[in-house]
């Protein structure tokens, strides 16, 4: 049980932080109060966990055999690796960095699925770029239903103020049932949870974290979402939730965040402006490289830690 706390610290971690994608826009621009976000999130997460959190668990827990020592490790090597590059100010993706763990366990093991992990990895480039064909094809659908609707500017706010609420509690179920994988699967793996306790477990541990730590995120990450009009923020928002949707049903946990940074892309290249600068995008390929190598490394190097034995001469 005290292994799970490990899980249980990520999952923790991983709503503080993913909060900010998913109502971050509406709080920061006071379309809605913070714990009325927090707890239609924390609701979401976990309905979209129990719904549809399967088949994330089952692409994970088959990348390779643990024990439950091993998969403790892998969160534990995870969890680091998000704190250190938080500290660099690098943009981190939870899933990369449990995909590491498991990786360097794998690997020690000499027990490794390559054609789950190629799918896996095929799955962290396709989130930015779906993220921005997305958002370009919903920036230009949404955009003509708006314009055809030819409202003032009170009814256009009301209109953008529902829908960014629906978008976030959409956003945040799609959250749950992609992300849950990476909080708890590798405890399924090792045969310490059922599926339906660690969906019910990674699913309540995500919404605790939204709940306790993620206020002060929401309302300053989620400013970088309303620098952008109302209207190219409620797209985001919803090109970021299909985005991580789809690849809920492909069974690929992916980051939302990455999911994120496409959709703007995206508006950007609808807007003819320049959303992201070169700078942002170098950290963001250097932060995709080192996450899963770092916790790989951290994995391996905890493990053999762990099993060191001190020989008298």
């Amino acid at each position: 049980m005290v292994a799970l706390l490990a899980g249980i610290f990520l999952g923790w971690s991983l709503g503080a932080n993913d909060a900010s994608n998913v109502f971050g826009s509406a709080v920061a621009s006071r379309m809605l109060k913070f714990w009325t976000a927090a707890i239609l999130a924390s609701l979401f997460v976990l309905i979209g966990a129990l719904l549809q959190g399967h088949a994330g668990i089952e692409t994970l827990k088959d990348l390779t055999r643990l024990d439950l020592e091993q998969a403790a490790i892998c969160s534990v090597s995870a969890a680091l690796t998000v704190t250190m590059m938080t500290v660099l100010a690098l943009p981190v993706s939870t899933s990369q960095a449990v995909v590491g763990g498991i990786l360097g366990m794998g690997l020690l093991n000499r027990q490794l699925d390559l054609e789950g992990l190629g799918k896996v990895v095929l799955c962290w480039f396709g989130t930015p770029i779906g993220g921005v064909v997305i958002a370009v094809l919903l920036y230009k659908a949404l955009g003509g239903i708006y314009n055809y609707l030819r409202m003032n500017l009170f009814q256009s706010d009301g209109v953008l103020r529902i829908a960014l609420i629906i978008a976030g509690a959409y956003a945040a179920y799609a959250l749950g049932a992609n992300n849950v994988a990476n909080v708890t699967a590798v405890f399924v793996g090792a045969g310490q949870l059922s599926a339906f306790a660690a969906l019910l477990v990674g699913g309540l541990s995500i919404g605790l974290g939204i709940l306790t730590y993620s206020r002060r995120v929401m309302e300053t990450v989620g400013r970088r979402l309303v620098r952008l009009d109302p209207f190219s923020a409620l797209v985001v928002v919803l090109a970021e939730a299909i985005t991580v949707h789809i690849y809920a049903f492909i069974g690929v946990p992916v980051s939302t965040s990455q999911a994120v940074v496409g959709a703007v892309l995206g508006v950007g290249i609808v807007k003819g402006i320049e959303t992201v600068k070169k700078r942002t995008l170098l950290n963001i390929l250097v932060g995709w490289f080192f996450t899963p190598l770092v916790a790989t490394l951290i994995a391996m190097g905890l493990y053999v830690v762990i099993h060191l034995r001190y020989m008298p001469y």
